[in-house]
C-alpha cells in the first residue's frame, strides 16, 4: 500500500513554468513529473556513492579513552574542549 504526503515546495518561477509545460506536453500531471525527476536524481546519487570500503590508517594504541562515549556528542565535545 502506498501513502502520499501533501507538501509545499518553493520552486524557481522559471523551473516551475518549464515543469508545467513538460507535464502538459507529456500528458502527465505536474506531480508525476516532479516525482519522476526526484526519483531519477536520487537514483543517480545512489549510483555515484562509492561501493568499496575505505580503510583509514590509525596511530597509537587505539581504542577510546575512559569515559568517552561516541554516542553522546555533547559529552564528546566537552571532553575534546577539556583537552585543549
Amino acid at each position: 500500500m502506498s501513502f502520499c504526503m501533501r507538501t509545499t515546495l518553493r520552486l524557481d518561477d522559471t523551473l516551475m513554468r518549464e515543469a508545467k509545460r513538460y507535464a502538459i506536453d507529456s500528458g502527465r500531471t505536474l506531480t508525476a513529473v516532479i516525482e519522476d525527476a526526484l526519483r531519477a536524481a536520487l537514483s543517480r546519487r545512489k549510483r555515484a556513492l562509492p561501493t568499496t570500503r575505505v580503510r583509514l590508517a590509525t596511530y597509537g594504541r587505539g581504542g577510546l579513552l575512559p569515559g568517552v562515549d561516541l554516542d553522546d556528542s555533547a559529552a564528546l565535545a566537552d571532553h575534546m574542549d577539556d583537552r585543549t
